[in-house]
């Protein structure tokens, strides 16, 4: 048997498990283990600026390819508690990710020592599991645990806290035999999916909501081959986007309070039938009338997650799978119905959805100056094609541009979409770009989110990862304004002032451009909407130079109402500005408008 310390055992397991990239930031008690790191080679370890922003990375990082699993390390004490941020986003929207923290020596951590802090009781509620390892021997199988843990059932995150003398220990470990432990995922029985698909059958007007888990588990062909066997037009979820191409005549658009389309929310409250797979039924998609919702529809829910299953409200009929195991059969019983010519004719269903899908659009193209932002959106369109990869967070922006860009991919949509945290957007575009070097990766962003943690971009300067970042300036926390309308307040949300370097700024405060460069990346603001198209394509011009994140800056009017809900009901969505009339009112819109 070969002796080594534990901590390049935990490094000979990484690699073993397919580890390739990692994130963090160096410190004292996690020394050992980026020492093992080197010595042990196979492993680009990207160094973040802070540790919250290595967690984000990491995320992004898994996001962006199937089987990848992101890892970010820190020291102990902060490290650890700044990337709890990053494994509430993580187990939120279910994505693997290795958090690895330092920690004082075992002897020490319970004597209030420099920096020990209990960080796996602090992590518990937001991983699958968070684990001190107090023994070194020990230290490879709980890594193996980990992995298998992360890619099992519903994926998610893990922490391994070492001590920093559990790491230097030397154990008996050989690499070379070491094996993955087997990945469990559920899966549907045939017995089951007949059962689904005779609700299908017996619907008028059904339709599939596509979740995340469809991504998750690679199964996005195989939810178009089913919805095209069956005529099923398809309602992808936030975290769902690019399950189906926007432009394919089954996608029905998206339903919701806020990230959706107006066509999306009217064919949903026509349909008299959903087939949920891989979603949360999260608010934001079904509002919080849940009568409205469910009104005059049966509902089947298919989710990897055993306890998901009922959990928002009671569907008619629940299976427990992984989304490809499920869509697997669904194919394979919807291939033999269509020989036996029993798949009903959905030709009227889904001619209503695309007459809904023509004439139900929001108007994008505005000549305002200051800018609107549906006019970015609208630009954005036209210079980045759909092999663009889309990384944004939250805010007026995120929700706006959900309603107005267009996916055509699985994880080509990258978004936090239930923790929301500002200041995630640098770091995982940096992550995504990290994981797929050649992408045309586009970051969006408003101000504030902008600013969080745009320390990161000098990882991008620093190591060479280029990206677009599209940032709309209002000098406003732009979604909490509006969400103060109904109380009456504009109350602690104005960002703007007067800026003594940059007076030319006017009451936008904040120099961008300036803050940028200094970072070592490349800038350009915009003030005009003619001069969007020339900078997005200059921007990717720049970055493919100097392959540094490139931030094109677009200085919009300081209030937009972004359509929504007020009544957090999806029958009754708020379209504060002027809707398209005709064709040239939304030029990028997947349809041409009817009138």
């Amino acid at each position: 048997m070969a002796r080594m310390t534990a901590a390049r055992a935990a490094v000979e397991i990484l690699k073993r498990e397919g580890v390739t990239n990692a994130f963090g930031v160096p410190g004292a008690a996690i020394n050992p283990f980026y020492r093992a790191l080197k010595e042990g080679g196979g492993i680009d370890h990207t160094l973040a600026r802070h540790v919250e922003g290595a967690s984000h990375m990491a995320e992004g990082y898994t996001r962006a390819n199937p089987g990848n699993i992101g890892v970010c390390i820190g020291t102990s004490g902060p490290a650890g508690t700044d990337m709890i941020t990053g494994l509430y986003s993580a187990i939120g929207d279910s994505i693997p990710i290795l958090c690895i923290t330092g920690q004082a020596p075992v002897s020490v951590i319970h004597k209030e020592d420099f920096q020990a802090v209990d960080i796996a009781s602090i992590a518990k509620p937001v991983t699958k599991a968070a684990t001190t390892v107090l023994e070194a021997a020990q230290v490879p199988g709980v890594f193996q645990q980990a992995f298998h843990l992360m890619r099992s059932g519903r994926p998610g995150p893990v922490l391994i806290d070492l001590p920093i003398d559990v790491q230097l220990t030397e154990i008996e470990f050989d690499p070379e035999t070491y094996e993955p432990l087997p990945v469990y995922k559920p899966a549907a029985t045939r017995a089951q999916i007949e059962k689904a698909i005779e609700f299908l059958l017996a619907s008028e007007r059904p339709l599939i909501v596509a979740g995340g888990g469809i991504i998750n588990a690679d199964a996005s062909d195989l939810l178009v081959e089913f919805a095209e066997l069956t005529g099923t037009p398809v309602i992808p979820t936030l975290m769902g986007w690019g399950t189906i191409p926007d432009d394919h005549e089954l996608n029905a658009g998206m339903v919701g309070l806020q990230t959706s389309h107006r066509y999306g929310n009217a064919t949903f409250l026509e349909s008299d039938f959903v087939l949920g797979i891989g979603n949360r039924w999260a608010n934001r998609h079904t509002g919080y009338k849940l009568d409205v919702y469910r009104q005059g529809r049966k509902f089947v829910h298919v989710d990897i997650e055993p306890t998901q299953i009922g959990k928002i409200f009671p569907p008619d009929y629940g299976i427990t799978s992984d989304a490809k195991a499920a869509l697997e059969l669904f194919v394979e019983v919807a291939r033999e119905l269509k020989a036996a010519g029993r798949l009903p004719d959905r030709s009227a269903w889904i001619a209503s959805h695309l007459e809904r899908k023509s004439t139900l659009l929001r108007r994008t193209h505005f000549d305002n100056v200051p800018m609107k932002p549906q006019r970015v959106y609208e630009e954005m369109n036209k210079a980045f094609g759909p092999e663009t990869r889309y990384v944004t967070t939250i805010g007026l922006s995120q929700i706006a541009g959900a309603q107005m860009l267009h996916v055509y991919k699985p994880r080509h949509w990258i978004n936090c979409g239930q923790a929301g945290p500002l200041g995630w957007t640098i770091p995982a575009a940096l992550g995504v770009s990290k994981a797929d070097p050649e992408a045309q990766v586009v970051a969006l962003s408003g101000d504030y989110d902008f600013q969080f943690m745009l320390e990161e971009l000098a990882v991008g300067a620093q190591h060479k990862i280029p990206y677009v970042h599209v940032l709309v300036n209002n000098a406003y926390l732009g979604l909490i304004r509006q969400a103060q309308i109904g109380l009456d307040i504009n109350f602690q949300v104005n960002l703007e002032f007067e800026n003594i370097n940059s007076p030319e700024l006017g009451v936008y405060g904040v120099d961008h451009i300036k803050v940028v460069e200094g970072l070592g990346c490349k800038a350009i603001r915009v003030t005009e909407p003619d001069q969007l198209l020339p900078a997005f394509e200059e921007a990717k011009k720049l970055a493919a130079e100097y392959r540094v994140p490139v931030v094109v800056e677009a200085i919009l009017e300081r209030v937009t109402n972004i359509a929504m809900s007020k009544t957090a009901d999806i029958s009754d969505v708020t379209e504060f500005e002027e809707l398209a009339t005709e064709p040239g009112h939304a030029p990028t819109a997947i349809r041409t408008l009817k009138v």
